[in-house]
């Protein structure tokens, strides 16, 4: 249990410096932009999924909590969030280099994982587009929201809103650290083994822990010859580490995020059985 709590603990604080400069920036743009800067963040959005695809392959679980944040503000688009959330990877490439699995086999994961986020993204942000959904670009007040006493500077409102994500994704790690302890690494391949279609449904619940360890246990069940490659990506495209978990914290509507949470599982789960069948 002392382990299970470390390890937490060490986990959230790492999120931490990506937790502060997300909100420096939000709370920047709430207080300080114009409407011309709010207007080129409108217009710009339509580029947004293929530079969070980019961004999003770059191995740490913050980028995503980042991206959710900027979501549940509506600085970025939904097509850009779903792109973070495709591509990231969280832990798989320092295991993979660690392992040292093949530079062109690590270049192929993360490229499919990058063509199909940002596919994924431009063709949601599309859709909403033509569906005129998609309100008038606004960044939503945060501060009305929890109270933050924003009058005192941006730093200290950024601190406020850290310590609170903070907070709260260090509990939903303890838990969940906690219910792999008692599940065990094993029973979660017994699963996976052999189940050349089932293997990506399966993977993709997995990848919906909003934890990095989803993208450990995967990767290492890959590493160990336990999982096809089919199924390792399906896994990594659905997980977003800890973003899920700080989606239904900040964005409201639950509605709507247990529809981002469908859209995410659906697009993973398919690109994954798709590869499956093509190799």
């Amino acid at each position: 249990m002392v382990d299970i709590l470390i390890d937490a603990i060490i986990d959230s604080i790492k999120l931490l410096p990506f937790l502060f400069i997300t909100y420096l920036i939000m709370e920047y743009i709430e207080h300080k932009t114009k409407d011309k800067t709010k207007e080129t963040i409108k217009k710009s959005g339509k580029y947004g999924p293929i530079i969070g695809g980019i961004l999003g392959i770059f191995p740490q679980c913050g980028f995503s909590v980042s991206a959710t944040n900027l979501y549940a503000a509506r600085v970025i688009t939904l097509g850009t969030l779903i792109a973070v959330y495709l591509s990231t990877s969280d832990e798989m490439l320092p295991i993979f280099l660690s392992e040292a699995v093949p530079i062109p086999t690590i270049l192929a994961i993360l490229g499919i994982k990058l063509i199909v986020g940002i596919i994924a993204g431009l063709f949601i942000d599309l859709v909403m587009r033509l569906k005129h959904k998609n309100e008038e670009q606004k960044i939503i007040d945060l501060c009305e929201k929890e109270h933050c006493d924003c009058e005192h500077g941006i730093f200290k409102s950024a601190l406020k809103h850290t310590l609170s994500i903070f907070t709260f994704i260090l509990l939903i790690t303890i838990i969940i650290n906690i219910a792999i302890e008692f599940i065990g690494e094993e029973n979660i391949s017994g699963f996976l083994q052999n189940k050349p279609i089932l293997g990506p449904i399966i993977a993709g619940i997995i990848g919906l822990i909003p934890n990095c360890a989803s993208s450990v246990i995967l990767t290492q069940m890959y590493l160990e010859n336990v999982i096809s490659v089919a199924t390792l990506i399906s896994g990594l495209l659905v997980g977003a580490g800890v973003g899920l978990a700080v989606l239904f914290k900040t964005n409201k509507g639950i509605k709507e995020n247990i529809k981002i949470v469908g859209m995410l599982y659906s697009i993973g789960v398919f690109a994954g059985i798709i590869i499956e069948l093509l190799i």
